[in-house]
């Protein structure tokens, strides 16, 4: 089964070693001169891009250009210190990279990659979704551009919803209010039942409710980043996020945004890297909020045509529909997903455009699409299909927001800062203190460099 992991993972710091001298722009399109011996390196990271695209990647590279391409795969785990390291070493770089969407903005800052806004317009322009552009971009200039992207939204239980009798609601207060009866009603009768299951330290999909109600993490002003959680509408959101803490959800205070899937299911098992079951799991949530891929491992436990378990979804039990906002139109949520960008210490910027033009086109963004992957270019979103986890994915990803674009964020991320803040949601007797407080702690990242 096909797990997707969809969040920029920004973690170690980066330092001064990215500050970069430019390299010169190259020609505007190497097809046809000679090239024979020559190659560049792509890094991709995870296995979301599946050999089928690698392979394609190879081949129509070395058909426009008669270089070789090279792809290597990173690990998320490591791939901040990795970039860190080889971004400016000009002998060791890669020269095109994915990176995740919340780490575009540091790199960016500091320099690490070349601009491409002469190719900006040719690579798709206003049609690229808009959230990751901006994650790319400083001082009106793009260097990175988005890979793809994957967006949150709500999975349920209709067998629990209906005997709770709840319908899937049109406004942020309906869906807050239908998720607390649920709790309350508990159908089934299980013990720590949630209504919605949404972890402690879940700040990835608790922030819905922060932007939904119009607040920001931060905002820019007058040039600077400044953290805003203690805004009116930030507080709005944070006033309804304890209430679900409180009635709604009894996900551990510690819990992160990691395989709340498992919650749905009538059964389930944790595994470590071994393949061994360290827990054994039953159904203890009626909705969980995650990315699409979630879908592959929500349903009835089957086994397959090699007699492997597989989970098969049933639309009898389960169901998907979109955050809602408080105008009934979606509600914004963080959106998940990659960034690509050139090395600003490449030694082959022209062949690197040219493959920047082969991810971009037409037929290798439908791909992406047809793999489950939201292509950059909303163009080609159709490319995803038509059945009810495609609908939800583009529905929710109309409205999607990141992390603020400042230099300082893959250190807030470090420090998981959001993770504490989020986990003293629930038992706070003063939010405004809180997020003053915590408003402190990011005023003092935001802006490093």
């Amino acid at each position: 089964m096909k797990k997707r992991t969809l969040v920029g993972l920004a973690a170690a710091a980066v330092a001064s070693a990215l500050v970069l001298s430019g390299c010169s722009q190259g020609s505007a399109n190497t097809a046809g001169s000679d090239n024979k011996g020559k190659s560049i390196t792509m890094w991709v990271i995870g296995a979301d891009t599946p050999k089928e695209l690698r392979d394609y990647l190879k081949k129509e590279f070395t058909k426009k250009t008669g270089a070789e391409l090279k792809i290597e795969e990173q690990t998320w785990g490591d791939i901040v210190t990795k970039l860190t390291t080889s971004l400016p070493d000009k002998n060791n770089t890669p020269d095109v990279t994915e990176i995740g969407n919340t780490q575009s903005p540091t790199f960016t800052n500091v320099g690490a990659f070349l601009d491409v806004s002469d190719i900006y317009d040719e690579l798709g322009g206003k049609n690229l979704l808009q959230s990751f552009v901006d994650a790319g971009k400083v001082d009106g200039k793009n260097y990175t551009l988005p890979y793809y992207f994957g967006s949150r939204y709500m999975f349920m239980r209709k067998d629990i919803w209906s005997a709770a009798g709840q319908q899937v609601p049109k406004t942020l207060d309906e869906f807050n209010a239908a998720v607390k009866t649920i709790a309350e009603k508990n159908p089934k009768g299980i013990k720590n039942f949630s209504g919605f299951y949404l972890g402690g330290q879940d700040w990835r999909d608790g922030v819905s409710w922060i932007f939904a109600n119009g607040g920001d993490i931060a905002q820019l002003k007058d040039g600077k980043w400044k953290a805003t959680l203690d805004s009116p509408e930030s507080l709005k959101g944070l006033q309804q996020l304890q209430e679900i803490y409180r009635t709604a959800s009894k996900a551990p205070n510690d819990a992160k945004d990691a395989n709340q899937y498992q919650f749905l299911n009538d059964s389930d098992e944790v595994k470590d890297e071994a393949g061994q079951v360290t827990q054994n799991l039953s159904l203890s949530a009626a909705t969980i909020m995650a990315p699409g891929w979630a879908h592959w491992s929500i349903g009835d436990l089957k086994k397959d045509d090699k007699g492997e378990p597989t989970r098969v979804w049933n639309d009898t039990t389960f169901g998907t529909f979109v955050l809602p906002g408080n105008d009934g139109k979606p509600a914004p949520v963080f959106a998940g997903g990659s960034n690509i960008g050139i090395s600003a210490a490449t030694k082959e910027p022209a062949l690197a455009k040219d493959l920047m033009r082969i991810i971009f086109s037409k037929e290798y963004q439908e791909m992406l699409g047809k793999n489950g992957l939201g292509p950059a270019n909303q163009e080609y979103t159709s490319s995803l299909g038509d059945d009810q986890f495609a609908k939800a994915l583009v529905e929710s990803a109309s409205n999607s927001k990141l992390t603020p674009a400042a230099p300082g964020w893959a250190s807030i991320e470090a420090k998981n800062i959001m993770e504490e803040f989020f986990s003293q949601i629930r038992d706070s007797n003063d939010l405004e203190k809180l997020a003053k407080d915590t408003n402190a702690k990011l005023d003092a990242l935001l802006n490093q460099k």
